[in-house]
């Protein structure tokens, strides 16, 4: 089974998921986490997250596996340095690359074949995995976003945080190829005012209802 879920950053997707995923016993999977492996791998060897085909090059050097539910770079468990603000202020150019997101669609669909898994990024209901079980959307205010985002990067401000989330949303929105946007058969959620444990609670309660 695949519960697939997309969503602007911020929304709250890869906390849920996880929680969703631990609750049902599947395995979580994160497609996110692979552009922003490809983004700090190509930052870490200077090179500039713009230059399209330098980063193309260094991703088909760059080994990306999934350990535990990590991600691993070259074998290294690299999971906790995937959300600094310089990683955050490139991915979403390294992840609007065509030829980055048939890497990554490839990569994930193998890991996904003959698994259950909850799964979350920004296309995965509509071009990842579109025969998806289950497929959600997750919403919320760009300011609600930009308070969550400032408790993991306490060195940023808020203004600075806020105007990085809707600049990303419009390139998220305005990508030739994987841009965001609501399935026309996903769950739409609004997480703005709901806890972590209503909207986990919610997902699963459709998917034991249904299934």
């Amino acid at each position: 089974m695949i519960i697939a879920i997309d969503g602007p950053a911020g929304s709250g997707k890869s906390t849920i998921a996880r929680k969703v995923a631990e609750s049902l016993g599947f395995y979580f999977l994160n497609t996110g986490s692979f552009y922003r492996a490809y983004t700090l791998s190509a930052l870490r060897n200077g090179i500039d997250p713009l230059d399209k085909d330098a980063v193309l090059e260094c991703a088909k050097k760059t080994s990306i596996t999934v350990r535990d539910g990590a991600i691993c770079i070259d074998g290294i468990d690299e999971e906790a340095n995937l959300h600094t603000s310089a990683v955050d202020k490139y991915a979403s150019q390294v992840s609007s690359d065509p030829r980055i997101r048939e890497m990554v669609n490839s990569a994930v669909r193998k890991i996904a074949e003959g698994m259950n898994i909850v799964t979350e990024g920004r296309d995965t209901t509509t071009v990842i995995f579109p025969n998806a079980d289950f497929k959600f959307y997750f919403d919320a205010a760009p300011e609600v976003r930009a308070e969550r985002r400032l408790k993991d990067q306490p060195d940023e401000d808020f203004e600075t945080i806020l105007r990085s989330i809707k600049e990303r949303d419009k390139r998220d929105i305005e990508k030739a190829t994987g841009a965001l946007k609501i399935a026309e058969d996903a769950e739409y959620i609004d997480t703005s005012l709901l806890t972590i444990n209503q909207v986990c609670e919610r997902v699963i309660k459709t998917v034991r209802k249904d299934s």
